[in-house]
């Protein structure tokens, strides 16, 4: 049985600093760097915004894809996510009804 999963792309603001991740439960992952509940890089930096994300269903694909993305030049991820969320709304809140990050 295939379980999905999600490559994802998180931003302290609009044009701010990025993460990148890949896990096999975004609404949990997500949930944790908004409420800093994982120390490192995005507690540090105030990374909580949800602005992209992909599914897989194939967790080598997700793995695969992120470890593109993060070779990827600054300017090739934000047009990316421009692409996908011009407004850079929080996803997050999308998907859960909950508010948008904090800043």
């Amino acid at each position: 049985m295939d379980k999905r999963s999600y490559v994802y792309i998180l931003a302290s603001t609009k044009n701010g600093t990025l993460y990148i991740g890949v896990t096999a439960d975004l609404i949990r992952r997500v949930w944790q760097h908004r409420e800093d509940a994982v120390e490192g890089f995005t507690q540090q930096y105030a990374i909580h915004t949800l602005v992209y994300f992909e599914t897989f269903s194939d967790i080598r694909e997700a793995i695969a894809r992120e470890k593109t993305l993060k070779h990827w030049n600054r300017d090739w991820k934000l047009r990316l996510i421009e692409e996908h969320n011009p407004k850079w709304r929080d996803l997050y809140a999308d998907l859960t009804g909950c508010p948008p990050a904090r800043a």
